[in-house]
């Protein structure tokens, strides 16, 4: 017998060629350097109580418009089951209204309602962007679900 057949698995050495992690993050998907990736920007810990805080519920665009007076900001009306709301959303530049209406997003429904160059709006289109906000994709459920279906 070798000392492979002989010596565990977990104390055989592992094999030269396999190559090491490379990246900061979890899988090797940024693809940097561990020595020159930048540190991850995520905000402070949160108590999981806090999180429950947060309403997030499904939303379908009914109606979408120009802010008369913004030249970033979509006026929507967003139905979620028990209610519609207008709610403005800073999307302009990657969305015309038309192509809105009928969609499904997500919505922050317990943010309290403030104006926005003269116009209120009452909850807050989920949205994710890159760090230098080149693109912006609104969060949608990958199936029609129920206006106002809690998210979790």
């Amino acid at each position: 017998m070798t000392d492979e057949q002989t010596t565990p698995a977990a104390e055989q050495p592992a094999p030269a060629d396999e190559p090491k992690p490379t990246c900061c993050c979890v899988g090797g998907s940024c693809g940097g350097d561990e020595d020159t990736a930048p540190e991850p920007d995520f905000k402070p810990f949160i108590e999981f109580d806090d999180f429950l805080k947060v309403d997030l519920r499904v939303g379908t665009i009914v109606e979408a418009a120009l802010h008369p007076n913004a030249d970033k900001l979509l006026v929507l009306q967003v139905d979620l089951g028990c209610e519609t709301r207008q709610i403005l959303a800073g999307i302009k530049a990657w969305y015309a209204p038309e192509d809105l209406v009928g969609k499904q997003v997500t919505v922050c429904c317990n943010l309290k309602p403030r104006k926005m160059r003269g116009l209120e709006s009452a909850g807050m289109i989920v949205a994710a962007s890159g760090d230098d906000r080149e693109d912006v994709v609104v969060l949608c459920p990958d199936r029609p679900m129920p206006a106002g279906a809690s998210c979790s």
